[in-house]
């Protein structure tokens, strides 16, 4: 009798032993998927990474320690070609035909370009999420309102439409910023609002709205965390195509305005020195495309790492796919 009372007492004791160890392993293994860890295992993405956090770096205090470099002129020192310490380092990356530092130049013209490019971005991001998450839930009139609007902006090219709009008006940094945020405002309406959309039928949003909660505190607490890491991947890509739209209107001479600088306005002064000062239009135009192409990698990283279907094949430790067997020479 005792054997047979103790023996299933001591049974149900083992699946309470073993739940701490399950849960610390369950924790290491969240532990070992953050995000960090698994930036570090990608080495493209975290040298993407580096790239744009220099890129920020250099323009957030970049600029206060060049002081009046990106000014200063020189007559002197005109057209000096790159990569040469003997006129001090200011100098290393050349200069243009007014004798001023390429280097400090390129400094101060990354936090222009930054500062219309993050705005804009941010501006898109938040307006046209908002507006697409609420269209996607509430359906009906107020989904066909906000996408016909969202076709009626689409219909113009982008581009186009700041030139035109930049043409009639001031080219400011301010309206580059106001136009190019509005015309990419329906890329980020029409994929929340896809999310959105499908998101409400879920289980966990009918739980929440059979429970009382109210539209508005399911949007908030059940449906932007779910579609957040689209936009914010959408983001990173819409980031490229700002940046380089106004590389653009600065190269065709509506963006930035002098005594201003930007890296499209910089590679549109130096393209009638070509053949000979090739240097003031290809690092300008060098910088835009490494840190395009650094937040393009960055993208598709994040796309992967913030999908749960998707994030474990960034945690397989990386094999070679192709092995090399020894062939033995045939004895005759």
């Amino acid at each position: 009798m005792n054997s047979s009372l103790t023996e299933p007492a001591a049974s149900d004791q083992l699946p309470a032993a073993d739940s701490p160890q399950d849960g610390k392993q369950d924790g290491k293994q969240d532990r070992s998927l953050s995000l960090f860890r698994l930036l570090l295992k990608d080495r493209f993405a975290t040298v993407s990474a580096l790239v744009l956090v220099v890129v920020g770096l250099t323009a957030l205090i970049g600029p206060a320690l060049m002081g009046d470099l990106a000014t200063k002129q020189n007559l002197l020192f005109a057209n000096k070609a790159p990569f040469s310490l003997a006129h001090g380092w200011e100098y290393f990356l050349g200069s243009d035909s007014l004798g001023r530092s390429m280097l400090a130049r390129l400094v101060v013209a990354s936090r222009t370009t930054l500062s219309v490019a993050l705005p804009a971005v941010a501006v898109a991001l938040v307006i046209g999420s908002l507006w697409g998450v609420w269209a996607g839930y509430h359906r009906g009139r107020r989904e066909n309102i906000s996408m016909r609007i969202a076709d009626v902006i689409m219909s113009f090219p982008s581009l186009l439409l700041a030139v035109v709009v930049l043409y009639v008006f001031s080219p400011s940094a301010g309206n580059i910023v106001l136009i190019l945020a509005l015309t990419r405002i329906p890329i980020y309406l029409r994929t929340a609002r896809a999310e959105s959309a499908e998101l409400q039928s879920r289980t966990f949003v009918d739980a929440a709205r059979t429970f009382g909660a109210r539209p508005n505190a399911i949007i908030g607490r059940h449906v932007i965390p779910v579609v957040l890491p689209t936009l914010l991947t959408l983001a990173t890509l819409e980031f490229c195509y700002v940046m380089l739209a106004e590389s653009s209107l600065s190269f065709l001479g509506i963006g930035i305005q002098p005594p201003d600088v930007s890296w499209g306005l910089m590679v549109s002064q130096g393209r009638q020195y070509l053949q000979t000062a090739w240097w003031l239009s290809i690092f300008p135009g060098v910088a835009i495309v490494i840190t395009t192409i650094a937040a393009n990698i960055l993208a598709a990283w994040l796309r992967i790492a913030t999908d749960p279907a998707q994030r474990w094949r960034l945690a397989l430790p990386r094999k070679r796919l192709i092995v090399r067997i020894p062939v033995k020479e045939a004895t005759p």
